[in-house]
């Protein structure tokens, strides 16, 4: 069965290889994700963040963008390890979100 990320010999669109500027939260993904595969800690594997990625379901896969699809990745799978839980994840993106509405800044600041 093809799941969502399968586009193998799909008609597809034309594919934009225009460089551009990283929103500083991107790298911070990008960063997140190196220390977390590094191979002195194997926090976990690039190969896991690829499963993570391809098991979102194709609503949160479609709606999401390429770094919003890691990130959602990376919390899975630390989540399965036990690293974090779920209360945790969500007590802590509360605090960030708090501190950047008492900076004036929403959500629409970060989403694309």
């Amino acid at each position: 069965m093809r799941r969502i990320h399968d586009m193998g010999g799909l008609p597809a669109g034309p594919i934009d290889s225009a460089g551009h500027d990283y929103a500083p939260w991107e790298k911070r993904v990008d960063a997140i994700m190196r220390l977390l595969t590094r191979s002195d800690r194997q926090t976990m594997t690039v190969d896991e963040l690829r499963r993570g990625i391809e098991d979102l379901g194709p609503g949160a896969y479609d709606r999401l963008n390429y770094y919003q699809r890691w990130i959602a990745s990376i919390a899975n799978i630390l989540i399965e390890r036990g690293v974090i839980g779920v209360d945790e994840l969500g007590r802590r993106m509360a605090d960030v979100e708090a501190r950047w509405r008492a900076d004036g800044r929403t959500r629409r600041d970060i989403e694309p």
